[in-house]
């Protein structure tokens, strides 16, 4: 899959490094969306099925995907990883941790099948009326890619209201920080999984993040979730 022509990864990267998220915009066509939301009725596409309430998750469901992906999927993952994974780098540099992730997403997911992470991880989201995530970390084993993005299915005010993408950020002896990501249908807001450098007055630290939905007030929303590390 390409990616759009009008994607200023510069900007991405500004915004990433001083917020904690960017957004990517246009990334899938309405009807491109239509089609992955589609597949949430196709129970061979996926591996398993999570009732968030039965977990204290939120509200909710959502289904992981098997291998082999759906083409736009695994379009979207492969296309967006090697972005993703200079990034990512450079995070590393600036922690600094040991280890480099590889510009290939096979080469990296040759690693995470190495350490007996080999299930798939894009998921697919589904909410209704009163549904919500609670505030969590997408971590499923000991290697972690430490960025992720989530893509809007569904189209604001029209299929859905409320739901908003929710972000916080907890730096160390300070109080917790939120944020709320406005997206349109296709675009999609790129995020950390776990933690993020920062600079401070003695150089970088690491801030934790955690992601989720607030409360869908009306219709259904679907999105799309892209992990690079594979699961345990």
């Amino acid at each position: 899959m390409q990616l759009p022509n009008d994607v200023g990864w510069p900007d991405l990267l500004t915004g990433l490094d001083e917020r904690g998220y960017a957004v990517l915009p246009g990334l899938l066509s309405e009807r491109e969306c239509r089609s992955v939301a589609a597949l949430y009725a196709d129970e061979a596409a996926f591996r398993s099925r999570v009732i968030m309430a039965r977990h204290n998750f939120g509200r909710g469901e959502y289904k992981y995907l098997r291998y082999p992906l759906p083409s736009a999927v695994e379009g979207l993952r492969q296309a967006i990883y090697p972005r993703l994974a200079s990034i990512a780098n450079r995070w590393r540099e600036r922690l600094p941790e040991e280890g480099r992730f590889p510009p290939s997403l096979d080469a990296y997911l040759e690693q995470c099948h190495a350490a007996g992470q080999e299930r798939p991880t894009p998921l697919l989201l589904k909410y209704e009326v009163g549904d919500y995530n609670c505030l969590h970390q997408d971590l499923y084993g000991d290697l972690v890619f430490p960025l992720q993005l989530t893509v809007l299915l569904s189209a604001p005010e029209e299929d859905f209201t409320g739901g908003e993408f929710l972000l916080v950020e907890q730096r160390p002896r300070a109080q917790s920080k939120g944020e709320v990501v406005p997206l349109r249908q296709g675009e999609a807001v790129i995020f950390p999984v776990h933690h993020r450098p920062v600079e401070g007055t003695r150089g970088p630290y690491r801030v934790t993040m955690r992601h989720g939905v607030s409360r869908l007030r009306s219709g259904q929303r679907y999105t799309l979730g892209i992990i690079f590390h594979d699961a345990a």
